[in-house]
């Protein structure tokens, strides 16, 4: 077997997942500080870290529904389907009606007072979130803002349960055979790198300009198409040697891709912020950029693939508790982000202390209540899609 090719347990990729959901974290302080809609902001806001949080926006969630697919074929596997349903169902919903109504209100609260729609104390506001409303603000309430992932991975989990085990069985047969037919060769490189990019652009030109992103399920079809797609498909070649070692020997094509790719497109954005394109290009070049940026997250993930592979595959104590932890900490890190932002770029302080400010006081905060609340606590755990101790 190929160096850094490991089918049994996948330390590699849970290493990626808690990595991933670190960036996630950096990602939302990042999103205090941007132009882009965020429910506070800080008085400090610019566009300076924008170029950064596009080069990872692209491939960063994505990933997180490819390792998921790949996670449950595990799971499945392992134990009667009916179990795993019953299971799966009660680690993902049960933290989505429970953060909806309590730990996401706060954002909503804030978001709110700081657009100047309500004046009221959280408390005074908090029976108006319960009972909801969809037209009376500009935000709908109650929402479940980043918990949207969790909703679409608990819907994407219940489609892709009746067909599971018939996708399983296809692929240890005929799905086994034409991977090792597509990939077994010289070009089997060539052919891991270029045809998820190929199936995942085509629906892409066509769905993204129809359907804006939204993370309301219902109408953002452009993202379950993408999000959907990854996420059977990590399921499909979640065990496939060929595949893993294909992936292996993409290493350093995928680097020079994502190197070559990322730089191209930095370079338009600069051109873009100089008024650089007449109208007519810049319809061209929308479709350009959909087309780099697909390939650059494909070509993204694999190179974050085959990095894990060959350094990142073996256990620690670290990464138990980091594998535990993650959940909770994905759940509070938004609400924290938000609260202590809001108040922080309230003190006058400089962009460098309030940033460092936040960022401490945000990691500080989902590690003590995690380590002190919620993991010890047998009741609560499950609200946090923690397993009872």
């Amino acid at each position: 077997m190929e160096h850094g090719v490991n089918l049994g347990r996948r330390y590699d990729l849970d290493w990626l997942r808690v990595i991933v959901f670190g960036i996630l974290i950096f990602y939302h302080i990042g999103m205090f500080y941007s132009t882009w809609g965020y429910h506070v902001k800080s008085v400090h806001a610019s566009d300076t870290i924008e170029p950064l949080m596009k080069l990872i926006n692209p491939w960063r969630l994505t990933l997180l529904f490819f390792i998921s697919g790949i996670a449950i074929r595990f799971a499945i596997d392992k134990q009667p389907l009916i179990k795993f349903t019953i299971k799966r169902s009660i680690i993902l919903l049960v933290p989505i009606i429970f953060c909806i109504h309590t730990i996401i209100a706060p954002q909503s609260w804030l978001e709110l007072l700081e657009s100047g729609e309500i004046t009221s104390g959280f408390w005074a506001f908090y029976p108006e979130y319960l009972i909801g409303s969809t037209d009376k603000y500009s935000v709908i309430i109650p929402t479940w803002n980043h918990l949207w992932y969790v909703v679409y991975l608990f819907v994407y989990t219940l489609l892709l349960i009746p067909i599971a085990r018939p996708l399983a069985q296809f692929m240890n047969g005929f799905g086994k055979k034409m991977m090792s037919k597509c990939l077994d060769n010289r070009l089997g490189v060539l052919v891991v790198m270029l045809l998820p990019v190929l199936l995942f652009l085509i629906f892409r030109l066509i769905l993204k300009p129809i359907y804006p992103s939204t993370h309301a399920l219902v109408d953002d079809w452009a993202n379950h198409q993408l999000y959907f797609s990854i996420f059977v498909f990590g399921f499909l070649i979640a065990k496939d040697k060929c595949f893993w070692q294909a992936v292996n020997k993409a290493l350093i094509p995928s680097l020079v891709m994502v190197f070559v790719i990322s730089s191209v497109t930095s370079t338009v954005w600069y051109l873009e912020s100089q008024n650089y394109w007449s109208q007519a290009f810049a319809i061209t070049e929308h479709y350009s950029e959909l087309t780099r940026k697909t390939a650059y997250a494909w070509f993204s993930i694999i190179a974050l693939l085959a990095i894990a592979q060959r350094w990142l595959n073996k256990p620690s104590k670290a990464l138990s508790y980091m594998t535990e932890a993650v959940f909770p900490w994905y759940i509070l890190h938004q609400t924290l982000i938000v609260m202590i932002g809001y108040w922080l770029t309230r003190q006058g302080l400089s962009v460098y202390s309030e940033l460092v400010g936040l960022t401490l006081a945000t990691f500080l905060g989902c590690l003590l209540i995690n380590e002190y609340f919620i993991r010890r606590w047998k009741w609560i755990r499950p609200l946090f899609g923690l397993k009872f101790n």
